[in-house]
């Protein structure tokens, strides 16, 4: 279909605060909220020590906070289950709603704010996803696959990143992180003439931060990933967690997402995949991406060289996918090549054989790769 917007739209969070001991002053940030708090976290989130878990901080400072359990999959049933759960309690009209956590989790509590109609915080615990800083969610199915994004009228109000929480979380979830920003302009790069997420089109600045967001991931992703395995917050650290969850955030809502994560949406139709990060499975879509863009040799070894030095897979094998048939493999391409997924966002043909070869030529690509680096898996 011929494009015929003409308008430029950029979109954001409110507000984006990051560094060591944030959480102390989320009342600073957060109590001119609401008075009232529905608190969306996973149970061993929530058990962390009061020095790093908002709740005694947010009472500390006057506001009522009701805890809902998030049960482990951003699906309609739980959003729905949430909802009501904000829907019987009757809050009052000051009532906001927070997510503490990772990304389904905050992709749950977005769709849940959104429903209810009241503003959102997000309290991210690691820098796995960029999901904290855009208006939608990615919606899953009880069992794990892929079902649909969901969008929203307005971004969270609040996204307050603590530094010190994720320095603490096991450095995968900055490596998945860093798989899911790298992806950002790669793909944005591809689809400026496209709308973005917010139906208009990528505004200069959506172009300039997702290339300052691939920037920093080569700069100093290495290096924050080695940092984060000793608990070390270096500005190192700083600057990729920046990079993975507020710039690649921006980038990839205003700027357009194309093949990189709609292979990914594909790949969850493998059960294998679902003990994978949302960023590992993107990671792969990304060489996937290279592949249909005809990248040169040189720069698939560009990508590649940083995605295995944080431990990113960049074959179906270390996806866990060991013996995937022809058939499974063309299905993964059937499900990237739906209705309104994002890959119809690229300029070029597209079509499900296409996307199947790249698939299996990324696979080749990423085992050649390891064969080079004298890397066995």
């Amino acid at each position: 279909m011929k494009n015929t917007v003409t308008e430029k739209l950029f979109q954001s969070p409110s507000k984006y605060i990051q560094g060591p001991n944030a959480i102390k002053n989320a009342p600073k940030y957060l109590g001119q909220l609401g008075k009232t708090a529905l608190l969306t976290a996973d149970d061993n989130v929530y058990k962390i020590g009061s020095g790093h878990c908002p709740y005694p901080v947010l009472e500390s400072a006057g506001l009522n906070v009701v805890y809902v359990q998030f049960n482990g999959e951003a699906s309609a049933d739980e959003i729905a289950r949430v909802r009501d759960i904000g829907t019987q309690n009757k809050f009052p009209r000051s009532t906001m709603l927070f997510a503490l956590g990772g990304g389904k989790t905050i992709d749950t509590a977005k769709a849940v704010a959104d429903k209810l109609n009241v503003p959102s915080a997000v309290l991210p615990t690691t820098a796995s996803t960029d999901a904290p800083c855009s208006a939608l969610s990615v919606i899953y199915t009880p069992h794990g696959e892929f079902e649909s994004y969901s969008f929203f009228n307005k971004n969270p109000t609040v996204v307050l990143v603590d530094t010190s929480i994720v320095a603490k979380a096991p450095a995968r979830f900055l490596s998945a992180g860093i798989g899911d920003a790298l992806a950002t302009h790669v793909e944005a790069r591809e689809v400026r003439a496209a709308t973005n997420f917010g139906g208009g089109l990528p505004t200069l600045l959506a172009g300039a931060i997702s290339a300052k967001c691939e920037e920093i991931l080569f700069k100093y992703g290495k290096l924050a990933y080695e940092h984060n395995k000793v608990g070390a917050i270096t500005p190192a650290l700083e600057a990729v967690v920046e990079a993975n969850t507020l710039l690649s955030g921006l980038g990839f809502e205003s700027g357009g997402l194309a093949a990189a994560h709609a292979i990914h949406d594909g790949l969850t139709a493998l059960e294998p995949t679902h003990k994978m990060m949302h960023g590992e499975k993107v990671n792969f879509g990304t060489v996937c991406q290279l592949i249909l863009s005809n990248s040169s040799a040189e720069e698939m070894d560009k990508y590649m060289e940083l995605m295995v030095s944080v431990d990113l897979p960049i074959t179906l094998k270390q996806l866990g996918v060991t013996d995937a048939t022809p058939e499974e493999l063309r299905h993964v391409a059937e499900l990237a090549c739906s209705e309104n997924e994002t890959i119809w966002n690229l300029p070029y043909v597209i079509n499900v054989d296409l996307v199947y070869n790249a698939i299996v030529g990324a696979d080749a690509a990423g085992h050649n790769f390891l064969r080079r680096k004298g890397i066995q898996v």
